[in-house]
């Protein structure tokens, strides 16, 4: 049944709302009692409770914040980019590449994000204590290139109960099955094409509609899909029964921004800014500008920590977002180890959580570490992003998109194209089955527009 479908309604949910007001530093630790009572529930009592549920959800999300808590984040564009170092002092990037250099980082680009996602994809939601034994029983420990079926012997496919159609690398010819974490990029891609430089939150809104299929959104697009289809308008659509309104969704729509803004990060996280506000609020939406002007810094700038700081500087500097980056920042100066940084990771937030697996922070905690610890090279950077669990494939993509336009397509082995032979399936009308060069091409000639 249509209703029974995940991320449409609040329901059994209702706990990641509380969770998520608990981050935002809502006062509401007197709902605890009544949420739990309705996390007890079975699953047809709360569906006969769902008008009860949504008025709790909306009583929480209306709590006033309490006085102790130490971050201000706001979800306006004026007031983000006024709290942001950006406004005090903007990076300057070096000379761009010329356009030879500059198509091959948008292959990079394209092809980094690809291999990256195919890299965590087959074992997404795989936990340490699932991934790290295989990896070791397949020999690919510590991780440094895809995992393959043919690793598997017998007796690990019947142990794992492993699904062998599943997408390994060495079970493609073409990057599939369809991924969000490919599908939003190439979503990008057509939105600029259709609407322009300057389109709106709506025109984002009209083009998920349009083009994407429903039941290829997930979590806080799902949530916002089905409040656009209803008829409410951003950000209103990030807002309403939307408890996963800070999660990882909007950090991985952001590359695109990126791509097409080579060394001019602000009209990345701006651009960003206009994708995210549909479905996301403060660290929903800054994951998603940090990303994007990060990957603009990266077509012109090869310093790791220049690029992260680049993102750093559109984001509020006292917003949760910021503060864990720096964490993650100061363990590496400190001289930990990447190991050790994933552990720390790993105390601070819980994999076995649906809100912690899939939060904005804890990811970009992981992908901030992949960075620092892969010193630049591809293969190090992706492998330590999907290593680390948590978003698997989300993670392994962002990465790779970062490290990919750093070092171009002349910078990345072709052993991490040749399993889907830059060739791209998504679920965006109209873009079916793409070539990466066609992709880059396009991308390319919008730079150049």
């Amino acid at each position: 049944m249509l209703i029974h479908q995940p991320w449409l309604r609040l329901g059994n949910d209702i706990r990641v709302e509380y969770e998520q007001c608990v981050r935002e530093g809502r006062d509401v630790a007197g709902y605890e009692g009544v949420v739990n009572a309705f996390v007890a529930m079975d699953n047809e009592l709360t569906l006969k409770n769902e008008a009860a549920v949504e008025a709790l959800a909306r009583e929480m999300a209306h709590s006033p914040i309490r006085e102790d808590f130490p971050f201000e984040e706001p979800s306006d564009l004026p007031s983000i980019l006024a709290a942001s170092p950006s406004a005090e002092k903007t990076p300057v990037l070096p000379d761009l590449p010329d356009d030879e250099v500059l198509m091959d980082k948008l292959c990079g680009a394209w092809i980094g994000r690809i291999a990256g996602c195919l890299l965590g994809k087959p074992v997404e939601g795989w936990k340490r204590d699932r991934l790290w034994p295989v990896l070791k029983a397949t020999g690919n420990w510590p991780m440094k290139g895809y995992i393959l079926k043919s690793a598997f012997t017998p007796e690990l496919i019947e142990e794992q109960k492993l699904w062998t159609g599943a997408c390994f690398a060495d079970n493609v010819h073409y990057a599939s099955p369809v991924d969000d974490d490919t599908n939003y990029t190439t979503f990008a891609l057509k939105l600029v094409t259709r609407y322009g430089r300057d389109f709106t939150p709506a025109d984002v809104a009209e083009g998920w509609l349009s083009w994407i299929p429903a039941f290829a959104t997930c979590t806080a697009e799902r949530a916002a899909y089905r409040n656009i289809a209803a008829g409410l308008l951003p950000p209103e659509t990030a807002i309403h029964k939307n408890p996963y309104r800070e999660w990882i969704g909007a950090q991985i729509r952001g590359d695109f921004f990126g791509y097409i803004n080579p060394g001019d990060p602000r009209t990345a996280a701006e651009m960003a800014f206009r994708d995210a506000s549909i479905s996301h609020v403060k660290n929903g939406i800054y994951g998603e500008m940090f990303i994007a002007a990060m990957i603009a810094a990266a077509a012109a700038e090869r310093d790791i920590r220049t690029i992260i700081e680049t993102g750093l500087a559109y984001i509020p500097a006292k917003s949760r977002l910021t503060a864990d980056v720096r964490e993650i920042v100061a363990l590496y100066d400190a001289g930990k180890s990447a190991d050790e940084i994933i552990e720390h990771i790993h105390t601070r937030f819980n994999e076995y959580s649906a809100n912690d697996w899939c939060y904005t922070n804890s990811n970009a905690m992981i992908v901030t570490m992949a960075l620092l610890c892969g010193g630049g090279d591809f293969g190090t950077s992706v492998c330590l992003a999907v290593q680390s669990c948590f978003d698997t494939d989300c993670n392994g993509a962002t990465v790779g998109s970062i490290v990919g336009i750093r070092n171009g397509e002349s910078g990345i082995d072709p052993y991490w194209y040749a399993p889907f032979e830059k060739r791209l399936y998504t679920s965006i009308e109209g873009y079916n089955l793409v070539e990466i060069p066609a992709l880059a091409k396009a991308t390319f000639d919008l730079v150049k527009k």
